[in-house]
């Protein structure tokens, strides 16, 4: 009789997983998914930190100090913050936004003019 619950321990576990699986799929049908998005959020947002802080220490540490000091919205702080930065910091967020497109190119004044032409024509 002791073996049949041992047994049982696996359907346990699948039956705790399929339950949780449930309230997560009632939680995100009522109002739009309102009450799952807070989890979700949070939890995707410790992995992807988690998983930066691995790959590259050095620019994760410089997210979380611009994170801080709140550089989002306000480009004078954004410019404060970066010169707080340590070098190998400053390093890897600069090469993180230019892989990004964040940083643009310095243009000529051919390419200003060309620029200042399309914005016109449309």
């Amino acid at each position: 009789m002791a073996e049949i619950w041992t047994y049982l321990i696996p359907v346990y576990i699948l039956g705790g997983l399929l339950f949780l699986l449930i309230v997560l799929n009632v939680l995100a049908r009522v109002q739009g998914g309102r009450y799952v998005r807070p989890i979700l959020k949070r939890y995707l947002q410790k992995a992807s930190k988690a998983s930066l802080e691995k790959q590259n220490p050095e620019l994760a540490s410089a997210i979380s100090k611009l994170e801080r000091s709140g550089v989002q919205h306000d480009p004078q702080r954004a410019q404060a913050a970066l010169s707080r930065l340590s070098a190998a910091e400053r390093k890897a967020w600069l090469d993180a936004a230019g892989q990004q497109g964040a940083i643009p190119e310095p243009m000529n004044r051919q390419q200003r003019r060309q620029q200042a032409k399309l914005k016109k024509n449309r």
